[in-house]
Order: structure tokens, then C-alpha cells, then sequence
């Protein structure tokens, strides 16, 4: 079985395969300070819960953007596992070609989604992860990642409009039945969602209209996706496990050239 585990701004995923198989995922929350024993720990608890031993994961693959939890989270897979986990960087085999103008500076969880965009449903594909931030990542037919746009994200929006403004209060982030609100609450609603609606149909035709491909598939992921997708015919898919499938194939691709 493989650990995969995507280390976010906000949350930490994990998930087990079984061969092609996603048989459990859990969620850890990133911003709270852990000692390698503690990452260690909930790991293992966490796989154990799902009934899965412990001694079955053969191997664990992690893509991070939190660099300061990364020495802590490999020392507790390495004491706990005992497992050298795959780190996705520089010299990990992908399947695509980063071709941006400095490759380095995306982000590891950009290039799996778009691995698992490209090779489950094909390029061209635009790939919208709605996570911390919201990214559009553009791949061609050829399996080349050269652009994207970042955006802040439904949540970073939500937090400025009730921390920034005295008046307004924090909210729950979900979509009214109507744009107009009638009362704070619904009115902020409206602006959060409807807004990232609108946001999300501009930037995909304007990815078009640059790139002048037609033929585009648009897949999104993320927690907050699953209600942009179902309120808007732009995006084709809604995957909400899309950047574990990636992990998956990188970790393949990675073994084969060994």
C-alpha cells in the first residue's frame, strides 16, 4: 500500500492506496506546531482507525508548500513508519514538463494537480485547485505546464471582509439562493460565492481567448470546488481527490525510472 500525503497551507491530506485503489483519506490541520513523535503518532492512529496495519505501507510520496513543518512530518514517517518518504522537488519524475519562467517557483501541489489533470483526463486542461488560494494552471496537449493564475482564495477572501471591516461578522461560507441579499449575512455570502463564480468563468475565457484553444477541459478540486463546480457549466469536473491521484502517478512515474 502508499501513503500519499499533501501538505497544505490550511490542512495536511492524507491518503492510502492499494494499488490504483483510494481505500481511506484523513485530514490533519497544518498550523498547529507538532513534534516529529506527535506527527508519528496521529499518523499511525489514523491508519490503524481505518483498520489498515501499519506494516502494510510500503511506501510514503509527500508534496509540500509548508516548508517548516517538512523536518518534523519526515522525521515522524521515518521514526513511525519506518519509511524514507519521496518528497515531490526538483529531480522527481512527473511526466510533464514545467515550462513557466522559473520552474522552481511552482509549487508542489500545482505540479501534481496537474499531472492527475493531464494524465486522467487529458490536455489541453485548465486545472483549478480552490484550496488557501485559488489556482488556475494551464497544460497543454503535449503535457507542458506554461502558466497560471493566483488568486486569493474563497476563505483568505471571507476572513478579510469580517477581520478588515468592523461591522461585519464572521460568516458561514455557502451559497444564498439569490445574489441579492437581503441581510449582512446573505449580502456577504453573495459577494464570496458569487463573486468566485463570476472570477472563475472570467479567468477560464480569458485562458482561452489567449491561448486560442478551444477544445479546453476544465477540471477543478479542492474543498470549497465541489460548490463553484456545481454553479457554473465552465468547469467539466469536479475531482475532489485529485491531488492524491496525482501523488500516485508521480510515485509511479518515479519508481520506473529507478
Amino acid at each position: 500500500m502508499l501513503l500519499v500525503v499533501d501538505v497544505g497551507n490550511t490542512n495536511i491530506t492524507l491518503g492510502v492506496f492499494d494499488e490504483e485503489k483510494l481505500i481511506s483519506t484523513f485530514r490533519l490541520t497544518t498550523k498547529i506546531s507538532r513534534t516529529s513523535d506527535e506527527f508519528g503518532l496521529l499518523i499511525t492512529d489514523l491508519i490503524k482507525s481505518k483498520n489498515i496495519k501499519v506494516e502494510d505501507i510500503e511506501d510514503v510520496i509527500i508534496s509540500s508548500v509548508v516548508p517548516d513543518i517538512m523536518h518534523s512530518f519526515q522525521s515522524g514517517v521515518i521514526k513511525y513508519l519506518h519509511k524514507q518518504p519521496i518528497v515531490v522537488g526538483p529531480g522527481i519524475k512527473t511526466g510533464i514538463k514545467v515550462l513557466t519562467a522559473n520552474p522552481r517557483e511552482v509549487g508542489a501541489d500545482r505540479i501534481v494537480d496537474a499531472v492527475a489533470g493531464y494524465y486522467i483526463y487529458g490536455g489541453p486542461i485548465i486545472v483549478i485547485d480552490y484550496g488557501t488560494a485559488t489556482t488556475y494552471d494551464y497544460i497543454t496537449k503535449d503535457g507542458e505546464f506554461t502558466s497560471g493564475v493566483t488568486a486569493p482564495g474563497i476563505r483568505i477572501s471571507a476572513r478579510a471582509l469580517w477581520e478588515d471591516a468592523a461591522k461585519l461578522p464572521a460568516i458561514e461560507i455557502k451559497k444564498p439562493e439569490k445574489i441579492l441579499g437581503r441581510d449582512t449575512i446573505t449580502s456577504m455570502q453573495s459577494g464570496l460565492l458569487y463573486g468566485h463564480i463570476g472570477e472563475t468563468e472570467y479567468i477560464i475565457d480569458k485562458i482561452i481567448e489567449e491561448t486560442g484553444v478551444e477544445n479546453m477541459k476544465v477540471v477543478a478540486t479542492g474543498g470549497l470546488g465541489k460548490i463553484i463546480s456545481e454553479s457554473t457549466d465552465k468547469i467539466d469536473i469536479y475531482d475532489p481527490n485529485l491531488t492524491l491521484q496525482g501523488l500516485r502517478l508521480v510515485y509511479n512515474k518515479e519508481k520506473m525510472k529507478k
